[in-house]
């Protein structure tokens, strides 16, 4: 099986594209600085004489943080460059391919703490990833039409905040999780405070990174139109800070909490009835053992984090 992965540079296409290496698949995983997924005609003059069977499009520009909210125009518009390009050559090109999508769950709008699928077009996303929100509905948007006019197969997956070894150690803004590891491994290391925003009840949703890999090689080739990728279940800031204070040995009573913090939705999670029929005994990394694991890489990489 011949496969092309978009993205294999950032988190999930790190740990995704050696996978489906080590299960047989021959991959083509060109990085961004080698293929310019925004210019017309990059992806048919690269791979004008490959026949691929499968395309992972992973591709995004985004950060955590306020990223989004200040470069919303701009993730616009090179999203629908990169992924214009990417359609049509599927559409065009590789039409015996089947595409699997990433979504993202920010393009739910923020109304409801639960979100299925049934909603991702519903309503409009929060004004803070307004931009990067409506690019990713309308990569959904194309490969939808695009299958259904032209007989194509996609399967499109909005994934849950993704978590674990191996995340990006170059500066860029961390996610929640990685944000609580690095303060808290900060207090164990340096004496730091540890202060969280919020006050800590607010809720998240996470999935173990390899985790998600296999859910995803189990699905892509069974699953079509539009799925959640979600654990589940979530748990509270506090939660996660119980969690990362008994594996890294600080006292969870010395954490403060700062209640006047900006924390956005004071909780978020995506329904998975479709991913648990799917996949009803999929394996799921419990938390205290998933965050075991990352403390332990970053533990290594601390400096980096920031």
């Amino acid at each position: 099986m011949r496969v092309l992965v978009t993205g294999a540079s950032g988190f999930l296409g790190r740990h995704l594209a050696p996978a489906l290496e080590a299960a047989g698949a021959e991959v083509d995983a060109p990085s961004s600085r080698e293929l310019d997924l925004r210019r017309a005609g990059a992806l048919e003059a690269r791979f004008a004489d490959v026949r691929f069977d499968q395309i992972y499009h992973l591709a995004a520009w985004t950060r955590a943080g306020g990223f989004c909210r200040t470069h919303g125009g701009e993730q616009w518009r090179v999203h629908q460059a990169m992924d214009s390009q990417l359609l049509g050559f599927w559409a065009d090109r590789q039409p015996q391919a089947k595409l699997i999508a990433f979504g993202t769950s920010v393009a739910y709008a923020p109304s409801a703490e639960c979100h299925d699928e049934g909603h991702y077009l519903a309503g409009e996303p929060s004004a803070d990833y307004f931009g990067y929100a409506m690019a990713k509905r309308s990569l959904y948007a194309g490969a939808r039409t695009l299958a259904e006019q032209f007989g194509l197969r996609y399967l499109y997956l909005v994934p849950s905040t993704l978590y674990g070894p191996g995340y990006h150690t170059d500066g860029r803004p961390l996610h929640f999780i990685y944000d609580l590891v690095r303060k808290i491994l900060r207090g164990v290391r340096h004496g730091e405070p540890v202060t969280l925003w919020g006050d800590g009840h607010q809720r998240r949703e996470l999935v173990y990174i390899d985790d998600a890999v296999d859910w995803i090689r189990a699905l892509a080739p069974r699953a079509e139109g539009l799925l959640n990728l979600g654990a589940g279940t979530d748990h509270s800031i506090r939660d996660f800070a119980g969690a990362i204070c008994r594996s890294t040995g600080f006292p969870a009573e010395q954490i403060a909490f700062d209640v006047d913090a900006f924390v956005g939705a004071r909780a978020k999670r995506l329904a998975t009835d479709r991913l648990d029929a799917l996949l009803p005994d999929r394996p799921k990394t419990g938390l205290e053992v998933g965050l075991a694991a990352t403390v332990r890489w970053a533990e290594q990489h601390l400096d980096a984090l920031g």
